[in-house]
Order: C-alpha cells, then sequence, then structure tokens
C-alpha cells in the first residue's frame, strides 16, 4: 500500500510539475532528459524515452516552442543537431524540481551509513523491478492490453 501511495505522490507531482510548465506529461519527461543529460542528439533522447524518432521531433518541437529547448548544430557531426536546455529551462527547474532533491536530502540526513545503504538497495532494486514491468506490460498481446 504505501508503495501504490509513494507511485501516486510521484504521479501527482509530475502533473504539478507538468501543469505549472503547460507541458504535457511526455513533454516533461523528455525536459527532464535534457536537463539531466544535455546537450543530446534526438536519438538519444528517442533511446531514453522510448519513442519512435518521429514522436521525439514532435516533443522536441513542441518544448521549442514552449521556449525550454533549443537546436544546434553537432560539432563533432554535422548530419546531427543537439538539443539543449534553455535559461527558461534550468529557471523552471531550479524553482520546481531543486527543492525536491534538497527535501529529500534533508530526510535522509536522520539515517545512519548501514541504514544509507540498505535504503539505496531497495531504491535500485525498485526502479529495476519498475523497468522490467513496464517492458513487459508494452510487450503484452494487443487483447492482453485491453485493446
Amino acid at each position: 500500500m504505501e508503495l501504490r501511495q509513494l507511485q501516486q505522490s510521484f504521479d501527482a507531482f509530475d502533473e504539478a510539475a507538468a501543469g505549472r510548465l503547460a507541458l504535457n506529461r511526455t513533454d516533461l519527461r523528455c525536459l527532464d532528459v535534457v536537463l539531466a543529460g544535455g546537450p543530446l542528439p534526438a536519438g538519444r533522447i528517442s533511446v531514453a524515452l522510448k519513442l519512435s524518432p518521429a514522436a521525439t521531433t514532435t516533443v522536441i518541437d513542441r518544448l521549442e516552442r514552449a521556449g525550454m529547448v533549443f537546436r544546434s548544430p553537432d560539432p563533432d557531426n554535422r548530419r546531427r543537431v543537439l538539443v539543449t536546455a534553455t535559461d527558461a529551462a534550468r529557471s523552471a527547474e531550479a524553482e520546481i524540481f531543486v527543492p525536491v532533491g534538497e527535501a529529500g536530502v534533508r530526510a535522509l540526513q536522520g539515517y545512519g551509513p548501514d541504514e544509507l545503504a540498505v535504503i539505496l538497495d531497495f531504491l535500485r532494486t525498485a526502479r529495476r523491478i519498475q523497468e522490467e514491468q513496464a517492458a513487459r506490460v508494452r510487450d503484452l498481446p494487443e487483447a492482453a492490453a485491453g485493446r
């Protein structure tokens, strides 16, 4: 039950952040990928988001129109462009996401090294399970997926 409520709280936060930025959830995920690892080629973004190249281009187009990213030529590969977060995106990150990380750090300060190791192990295991289950659901036959 606690894990379900935790997942729901993550979803509620993402929904609130997307609403604050006037983005949909896919666009918010893309922005997060670019903020965390940019500048990035669109192909790497496609892989990270598990989207087709065409869908990724559409997402990047929307983020560019929203002033959150810009494209620039890749200095190492003339056929490729890099997607970079704008100053507006960095400001949004500071306003919306940085406080979450800071609150998490404060919450963990009461734990000792052994407890933190257990928490980290649990988080890594939970992430792996979520990724495996997401892949399982994506691979379900159409009828089993309820379509």
